[in-house]
């Protein structure tokens, strides 16, 4: 993977952990979460506060040209990776990877290592507790995102709502733990996790 140097620290590091953003036609700064818009970009760490220095310090402006950043900046960048999350979902649901339902991800824990849970943000905790017991059972840790509505993941997935899903290994389990890492430095990705866990 090409390596990008983040404007703030000036470390080079791999592209999966940085953000590119490129000056749009009105002279705003526009987070390019899939770094394939045209023009000269500028990278930043995935991190709110590496974002936040970026910005106030006039780096990123420099970096484009002069180009300014809008007050929203984080919470584009919130909502473009959390979009990006949830197309990853309905690709792995369509590609078979994805088991949906509390029966269907039961399943899934006792066949093989998943790579991914996801826990709807609203969903009741008891029912999350007993896939939490199930996962630490045959798996030890297993990354849980929990920070989608079960609207938001049914809507996503071809249902009225989806409170548990299990993501099986694969590419799209692969890209989806990109996005997610990165937008774990801009919000908890499982803010629900403390309510789930069993005592």
């Amino acid at each position: 993977m090409r390596e990008r140097r983040c404007v703030v620290t000036q470390q080079s590091g791999p592209e999966d952990g940085l953000i590119r953003f490129v000056a749009g036609p009105d002279g705003t700064i526009v987070p390019d979460i899939s770094a394939k818009l045209p023009g000269r970009g500028a990278w930043v760490t995935a991190r709110a506060d590496h974002l936040a220095e970026a910005v106030k310090k006039g780096r990123l402006a420099r970096a484009l040209d002069g180009a300014k950043a809008g007050d929203d900046l984080a919470d584009q960048i919130v909502s473009l990776l959390g979009a990006k999350a949830l197309s990853l979902l309905g690709l792995a649901r369509r590609a078979g990877g994805l088991a949906i339902g509390m029966d269907a991800a039961r399943l899934a824990l006792k066949a093989k290592r998943p790579a991914w849970r996801v826990e709807a943000a609203d969903g009741a905790p008891d029912g999350r507790q007993k896939l939490d017991r199930l996962t630490a059972a045959n798996w030890g840790e297993i990354p849980v995102a929990g920070c989608f509505s079960a609207g938001e993941l049914g809507r996503a997935l071809g249902r009225d709502h989806v409170v548990h899903a299990v993501l099986a290994e694969g590419p799209h389990a692969r890209s989806f733990g990109e996005v997610m890492t990165k937008l774990s430095g801009f919000r908890e990705i499982d803010p629900g996790r403390k309510a789930g866990e069993s005592g």
